[in-house]
């Protein structure tokens, strides 16, 4: 449709005719206020743009500051999807992602932060960081809080820190993989895990306690749990004590995890499935090309950035988030590596 040249400067009636909106909606984008999708807020711009409607400087392309992004490491690929999903959101509203990484004997969350903080970063976005650590103090984030820098918290909810926070269902999340092999025959099944201080580890463990109990009838998870590192050779080692204690399926706390069980089991001379099940957590890239391919539970990482970026930039804007926590469901995701019992 071809539009009638315009005599006078285009008013926002025009822009919100053009991009098939209300008027309300273009003055949200207008004003960098919440309520409008990333799709309808790129209609309200292109159509300004068309109309030859001049931006604002706020829209003008001109970063409007920084977003931190701390990750633990880049090493377990579901921070790097963590990582790439905010950021891909993050850059359209105008603000430049700073991503940082906390590999061991590097340099140290509160240090990044404080860089950040010089460099006046406008807020920050932690996955499941010092935060999600038990152990940690949470003084860090009642300074941010204290200076007025807003943040969100993914993976690993303080309900004594006054931030939004958004995490995956892990508790759930392991019921349903203990559940899945109950389905398949399976009567021993152990649950591969990482250190208990990490508030994820503590809720994936309830989830296999109430797993075990709802399927099995088994009250104590102990004798059934194997504690290590979330990495191959910790999967590898927790994997050879369930496997000598005779466990037929084995639940791991990450896919990496779950790849090390994978190793573990053939170096015993056992098939994956025929002899023993494994399954993962978070469908991590690539997960669905591995030998076999991993049944795992998927994180929705994708919905959960949409989440906590909108969470972020409505802080922004000055509105307060809830801080009723956010919880997202995974699916199971069945795949080559699990199958009936054996016998």
């Amino acid at each position: 449709m071809t539009l009638p040249p315009l005599t006078d400067k285009p008013r926002l009636e025009d822009v919100a005719r053009r991009a098939g909106v209300s008027v309300p909606t273009v003055s949200r984008v207008l004003n960098g206020r919440s309520g409008a999708s990333r799709e309808t807020r790129q209609a309200v711009l292109t159509a300004m743009d068309d109309l030859g409607y001049e931006r604002p400087d706020r829209l003008s392309g001109r970063a409007r500051g920084q977003i931190g992004i701390v990750v633990p490491d880049l090493v377990n690929p579901i921070f790097p999807a963590f990582a790439g999903a905010i950021s891909a959101l993050v850059a359209p509203n105008d603000y430049i992602p700073a991503l940082c990484t906390l590999p061991g004997g590097g340099v140290t969350e509160d240090e990044y932060v404080s860089l950040l903080l010089d460099q006046g970063v406008r807020g920050l976005i932690f996955v499941c960081a010092a935060h999600a650590d038990g152990r940690a103090g949470v003084e860090r984030y009642h300074r941010l809080r204290a200076r007025g820098i807003p943040f969100v918290l993914t993976n690993g909810t303080r309900t004594e820190v006054d931030a939004p926070s958004i995490a995956n269902d892990d508790s759930m999340a392991i019921q349903t993989a203990v559940r899945h092999l109950a389905s398949l025959g399976h009567r021993k099944i152990g649950f591969a895990t990482g250190p208990e201080h990490f508030i994820p580890s503590r809720r994936k463990a309830e989830g296999f306690r109430a797993g075990l109990k709802q399927q099995l009838g088994v009250s104590d998870p102990a004798p059934h749990t194997a504690v290590t590192m979330f990495s191959i050779e910790g999967g590898h080692s927790a994997a050879v004590e369930l496997l000598d204690a005779g466990h037929t399926g084995i639940v791991c706390a990450s896919d990496v995890m779950a790849l090390g069980a994978i190793r573990a089991a053939r170096s015993r001379g056992l098939r994956v499935p025929e002899d023993v099940s494994v399954v993962g957590f978070d469908d991590s890239p690539l997960m669905a090309f591995t030998d076999p391919p991993l049944t795992t539970l998927r994180q929705p990482v994708t919905a959960m950035a949409e989440a906590v970026v909108q969470a972020l930039l409505t802080e922004l804007s000055g509105e307060r988030v809830s801080r009723t926590e956010v919880l997202f469901e995974s699916d199971l995701i069945v795949r080559g590596s699990t199958a009936a019992a054996p016998g």
